[in-house]
């Protein structure tokens, strides 16, 4: 018995000297949980809440950004065609907004101190929900915009722009989504498109004030329906995230941001084309 015991003490001991491998003591929770993951951060809040970290890779998260940026563009586009319509249709509503042009510079205030918040501030803009006041703002500011200079036009020629835009848009949404051009990688068409245009508008401003050309108005409105059209397509591209260039999940309010402000002036330029003013 005592050789036995002292055969299998001499084996272990030889085995441990010979570089034989003991089997580690299980892990305990704190040290199980003190790693990291490949799809997540062990990262903790206050309360005890895991911070998960999703890659712009992920097509679920894409799927789920794509679809919170157009749910909250339906919900600006059908604000602003109700308050067109309201502007164009109800003759004591036009006739206010039209005598009392103050209403109509305070809302362009507005509107640019709501843009110049979202476009430059990430933390306004991404803090919830003061992203989302003050982008319902800055709809309602530019709706009221939209609105009233949609009211000095014949009412047939506002609906056909609104037809048109809706169909331009559409369009160009599906086109951008399907094809292999990469509309990000053109910055720098549209930044001489961009200082066309400027250029064109400062034009017009000098030259209408001694009579009006039609033609240079045509011209600018023409130029500006197809720089914003391209503009839609960039930004649907950048939505996608699949391109040169994408947009990060997180901003989908300066997403919607951009995509709405881009169908308005579609919308504004169509508008200075096609319209006939109202008699």
């Amino acid at each position: 018995m005592t050789q036995g015991k002292i055969s299998v003490t001499n084996k272990t001991a030889n085995e441990q000297q010979g570089g034989g491998v003991m089997p580690a003591a299980p892990p305990s929770y704190e040290e199980a949980t003190a790693g990291s993951s490949p799809s997540y951060s062990a990262s903790y809040l206050g309360d005890g809440e895991m911070l998960t970290e999703f890659t712009w890779d992920d097509k679920n998260i894409r799927r789920i950004f794509i679809r919170k940026v157009y749910a909250i563009l339906m919900i600006q586009l059908l604000v602003t065609m109700a308050i067109v319509a309201l502007f164009t249709f109800c003759e004591p509503v036009r006739f206010y907004i039209q005598t009392h042009p103050g209403w109509y510079w305070a809302s362009y205030i507005v509107f640019f101190a709501t843009y110049l918040t979202l476009s430059c501030c990430a933390g306004p803009r991404r803090q919830f929900p003061w992203n989302l006041i003050l982008l319902a703002i800055f709809t309602l500011a530019l709706s009221y915009m939209t609105g009233m200079l949609s009211s000095f036009y014949n009412t047939k020629s506002v609906v056909l722009c609104l037809g048109i835009t809706a169909l331009v848009c559409l369009c160009v949404t599906v086109f951008s989504f399907q094809t292999k051009l990469d509309f990000t990688s053109c910055l720098g068409v549209l930044f001489t498109l961009s200082m066309v245009l400027f250029v064109c508008g400062i034009v017009l401003a000098i030259v209408i004030p001694f009579g009006y050309v039609p033609w240079l108005h045509a011209i600018y409105g023409a130029l500006g329906a197809i720089l914003f059209t391209m503009f839609l397509a960039f930004d649907t591209q950048l939505l996608m995230g699949n391109k040169r260039y994408s947009m990060s999940p997180e901003e989908y309010v300066f997403a919607t941001l951009s995509i709405y402000l881009d169908i308005i002036y579609i919308f504004s330029f169509f508008l200075q084309l096609f319209g006939t003013g109202r008699e």
